[in-house]
């Protein structure tokens, strides 16, 4: 962590003089997360006390860190909510916009997901993590209903999607936003056209309303809509291109959101940008999303859940925190260069 990345996690750990670099003693030691809770401190922000737990909750664990993950267990023990209900009961739990439940799935007689199951309430952010090949964006085709699961059922606002008709399972997709891991645009169309498509097939908007909507979620992911939307594809760089593939996601204002790989082979700023719209749309608009991602870096920011495969199961879900203060070897070497 960077000296102009301070963190604080508890008032009186709070050293001033990392808040005023004038009082700050340049043979002092850099400072260790608190004994009490084993975080390290909170970037400054206008985010709410959990977001910025969300933030911080990846802290670099000193050689040693059982003690340092015990305590941050021991800290979060008073603050799970036991009231969330457990995705592997039968039926669809209450309250879950999106619901997995006992899954199993398997292509040419090769298991790919063995047993999976994992909800997200409203306004929730569930990450997905793990290797390259462990069926983290399979949950998001089964999500979609673009593949159905061998045995085991998949509810989207309680509805159990397995069964339906093609036409069903797009008016089913049509309450999603989905953000591909290469933006997707349509490379002969204008910024305002890709845009505008989603408008075009699923709603009756005259040309006005369209307009208006094109520039409302080009202002919302911070692209000026006069200068970006005359614009082809091929004229933006890799960050604007993703931030217009979100805008297009979001023309129809979902309630939920589904991302691949997000923030793949963008530069540490712009991943940042990326995050930040991230929240930024649970915030606001309280969308309910599922971001794959191989980035735990902006998992530990956006998240409130991770799930992690391994070995075509979830070896873990919970908070950030959690999985930082995990005991767990594959756990501790999944986030070892982290």
């Amino acid at each position: 962590m960077s000296a102009g990345d301070p963190r604080v996690s508890d008032p009186q750990l709070a050293d001033p003089a990392r808040s005023d670099p004038s009082q700050a003693d340049p043979r002092a030691p850099a400072p260790t997360p608190s004994a009490s809770t084993g975080a390290s401190a909170f970037p400054a922000s206008d985010a709410t006390p959990g977001d910025r737990a969300r933030e911080s909750a990846a802290p670099t664990l000193p050689d040693g860190g059982r003690r340092v993950r015990a305590a941050i267990r021991r800290a979060l023990a008073d603050d799970r909510d036991d009231e969330r209900p457990d995705a592997a009961d039968p039926g669809p739990a209450e309250g879950a916009v999106i619901e997995l439940e006992h899954v199993h799935l398997g292509f040419d007689g090769r298991t790919i997901l063995d047993d999976i199951s994992f909800l997200a309430m409203k306004g929730e952010t569930i990450a997905v993590v793990g290797e390259s090949g462990t069926g983290k964006s399979t949950t998001l085709k089964l999500i979609l209903r673009l593949l159905v699961p061998d045995r085991g059922c998949v509810y989207v606002h309680g509805r159990e999607i397995g069964g339906l008709s093609f036409e069903e399972a797009l008016e089913v997709r049509q309450q999603m936003g989905m953000v591909f891991q290469g933006a997707a645009l349509f490379d002969s169309m204008s910024v305002y056209e890709n845009v505008a498509y989603p408008l075009r097939e699923h709603t009756d908007y005259e040309e006005e309303e369209i307009e208006r909507r094109v520039r409302e979620k080009l202002a919302f992911v911070d692209l000026d809509p006069d200068v970006v939307m005359p614009q082809l594809p091929s004229a933006l760089s890799g960050g604007m291109r993703k931030r217009v593939g979100i805008a297009r996601a979001i023309a129809n204002d979902p309630r939920i959101m589904l991302y691949d790989e997000p923030t793949s082979g963008l530069d540490p700023l712009t991943t940042g940008t990326i995050t930040r719209l991230i929240l930024k749309l649970q915030r606001e608009l309280g969308v309910t999303s599922i971001v794959v991602s191989h980035d735990i870096r902006s998992v530990f920011r956006m998240a409130s859940y991770v799930a992690l495969l391994y070995e075509k199961q979830i070896r873990f879900f919970g908070t950030p925190e959690e999985m930082a203060a995990s005991d767990d070897r594959y756990i501790q070497d999944f986030l070892g260069g982290f």
